[in-house]
């Protein structure tokens, strides 16, 4: 059977697209998703000229397409951004050090910097140590939190103006689910902005935020980018594999599911009458945080206490725990002290 033909030229279509159901050739499909990407961009006026900007690069397929896109419309739409790529060791033995390894091929490559940071040199700890310490039950919830505070720590070492990081739609949907699933008022009502941390840390953007994974495989599949495409060794267990699952299964018979959660989570209101955490810094480094300890903390304070669930639960029993238990310092822990920064 001869190949149909493409919907917006007259070359033959080699996908259909997720969204539209169009039927595209290659190159209708590269400027269908880049141009999407460019309107996320403008119509949220995210950028402004002149401006540093570091790329959350991890490897994987979200990362190394939203590094290409960019450098492609940076160089396109004259957006004048210098782009350089920010990477976190967690310190997963046969994960994340093969990651890197096509993170600085990425970097030779797009010919952008790289900044390599690791949980050890930060926290004095690596995932591998820490699952060694609490098992694999909530061993995410302290990658999560190193994490997010990693990447603000080595953008401020890079002196950027702003993070972005490849969270695409599917994955903007997951959070949703799993805030509503938790009764999580505070997060709900931020999760689906396309520009976080403008009122305290860096501000994080993300552009992919209303474009899907299958969008992003299949770009970078035709476009034969270089990625990581391993799972992570410690993640089967993670609360948001159930909700990726529910939402595939939504896809199935609905495929709008993802949008329309989406904007469902951007219609969702919290009345005034309710009471929201109050955005303050962390006594000990500085971070911001609605507590009197980031969660960094009090999870490192558990680590190195031996107590590594101290911060697993309400910050009540966090509080008498900490009360109770002898302190701990650690090189890492004084050197997140000392090096306090006005987040």
């Amino acid at each position: 059977m001869p190949a149909k033909p493409c919907q917006l030229c007259p070359g033959k279509a080699v996908l259909k697209g997720p969204k539209t159901g169009h039927r595209l050739c290659k190159e209708c499909f590269f400027r269908a998703f880049e141009d999407e990407v460019h309107r996320t961009i403008i119509d949220n006026a995210i950028f402004k000229r002149g401006e540093v900007v570091a790329i959350g690069a991890s490897g994987g397929k979200d990362s190394t397409v939203l590094a290409y896109v960019l450098k492609v419309l940076n160089e396109r739409y004259d957006y004048g951004l210098k782009l350089v790529l920010l990477s976190i060791d967690e310190g997963i033995t046969g994960y994340r050090d093969d990651s890197l390894e096509t993170v600085k091929r990425n970097e030779k490559q797009y010919d952008m910097a790289l900044k390599i940071v690791s949980y050890e040199e930060l926290y004095g700890w690596t995932m591998d140590s820490i699952v060694r310490a609490v098992g694999l039950k909530n061993n995410c919830t302290f990658c999560g939190v190193f994490r997010r505070q990693a990447l603000d720590r080595g953008a401020l070492m890079l002196k950027v103006d702003k993070i972005v990081t490849g969270h695409n739609a599917d994955d903007i949907a997951e959070t949703v689910l799993m805030n509503v699933l938790r009764g999580d008022i505070a997060r709900l009502a931020r999760c689906t902005a396309i520009s976080t941390g403008t009122d305290g840390a860096l501000p994080r953007l993300k552009p992919f935020k209303y474009t899907y994974e299958k969008e992003i495989v299949m770009y970078a599949y035709f476009k034969k980018l270089d990625y990581f495409s391993t799972e992570c060794i410690y993640s089967p267990n993670a609360y948001r594999g159930y909700a990726r699952a529910f939402l595939k299964d939504l896809e199935a018979v609905r495929a709008t599911s993802i949008i329309d959660v989406i904007h469902s989570g951007e219609c969702m209101g919290v009345r005034k009458e309710v009471k929201m955490p109050t955005q303050g810094t962390c006594k000990q480094c500085g971070y911001i945080s609605s507590q009197e300890l980031c969660k960094a903390c009090v999870l490192l304070e558990g680590l190195n206490r031996g107590l590594p669930r101290l911060g697993i639960g309400k910050s009540s029993r966090v509080k008498k725990a900490l009360a109770e238990a002898p302190a701990a310092s650690t090189p890492a822990a004084a050197r997140l002290a000392a090096a306090k920064i006005d987040f």
